[in-house]
């Protein structure tokens, strides 16, 4: 019988830093944790900072299924001025200004209304979107005319708060807001700025972004990478000198916690457990999650052990995906 593979499993939620990339904090875990075994479900720009999900060993099996979650963010949305990606980052492509005092806010309401719950939104052309298998940033940094087009999204909470004046770098008298968002997998919350600026006619960018929330994996339970050292430079490197690696494989949340916090659960009999654990279907019980491939329940034995993710089928209840083999 071949080995099992051995490893750290579990997901770990990690408070990304400004400047870094999705890829660099994947590249430090894996380095702080000895394992090739890690992805992460949901990139967050760099100028972006907060809940970045990873999976490692076995969990990174879970991610297809986490990426689809509802997605929370606290923002700040500047009025006056319009960027070519959408956010701080890029330069300014209009600078017509904004003030509180011109800020019609019965318009800034309907408008804020408009951008709330289902919608079309177009993303932002320097996403990561593939347009003929390459990604909209790289065409549009290559000089191409990029157009995307509108994808359907949910936006459950768009909440912005009391306008309060701020000059940009160039001199611009602007407004900033500050924001409150919850929405689908897929949305672009600075997509939701531009199009804001644009209802207002006056342009709009995003300054500030932290996700709070991805599913069920919160901010209060993120972890800081160790920063520092190789971190400035090759986020991609051996962790600094003295890093606390031990800190983050005790952050680990096991796979059963995890599937917890982002599945549906069916607390399983022992016979239940077993036949799954084979790969085989077992009976539904009324008034118990079934599932679907789509949005599956977590299987749980009488142990803690995650045996399976299910999806009720016709009379029968079979293992999507086996995470306790027999």
């Amino acid at each position: 019988m071949a080995a099992r593979e051995t490893g750290p499993d579990g997901v770990l939620v990690v408070d990304k830093p400004a400047g870094w990339t999705s890829h660099d904090v994947v590249a430090r875990a894996r380095r702080l944790l000895g394992t090739k075994k890690v992805g992460h479900a949901g990139t967050l720009d760099p100028m972006a900072t907060g809940v970045l999900v990873l999976g490692v060993g076995r969990a990174t099996k879970l991610l297809t299924w986490v990426v689809g979650a509802d997605k929370e963010y606290v923002a700040t949305i500047r009025l006056g001025q319009d960027t070519v990606t959408d956010d701080a980052e890029g330069e300014v492509a209009a600078s017509p200004g904004a003030t509180v005092d011109g800020l019609d806010r019965a318009a800034l309401a309907a408008a804020v209304a408009a951008l709330t719950g289902a919608i079309e939104q177009v993303p932002s052309t320097v996403s990561a979107i593939k347009v003929d298998g390459r990604r909209a940033y790289a065409r549009a940094r290559a000089g191409e005319d990029v157009v995307l087009a509108a994808r359907p999204v949910t936006v459950r909470v768009f909440e912005v708060g009391e306008p309060r004046p701020a000059v940009a770098a160039d001199g611009t008298a602007v407004v900033d807001l500050d924001a409150r968002v919850v929405c689908s997998s897929g949305t672009y919350v600075r997509a939701l700025a531009r199009d804001l600026g644009a209802a207002l006619g006056c342009g709009g960018h995003l300054t500030a972004l932290r996700r709070t929330r991805v599913g069920g994996y919160q901010l209060d339970a993120a972890v800081a990478l160790p920063t520092g050292g190789a971190g400035d430079g090759d986020r991609r490197a051996d962790p600094p000198a003295g890093a606390d690696t031990s800190s983050l494989a005790g952050a680990l949340i096991p796979l059963a916690e995890a599937a917890r916090a982002a599945f549906p659960v069916r607390e399983l009999s022992a016979d239940e457990a077993r036949e799954l654990s084979f790969g085989r279907s077992i009976t539904p019980h009324e008034g118990t999650p079934g599932g679907t491939r789509e949005a599956p329940v977590a299987g749980v034995s009488p142990e803690g052990v995650l045996v399976a993710l299910l999806a009720q089928e016709g009379r029968r209840v079979r293992p999507v995906l086996v995470l306790a083999p027999a």
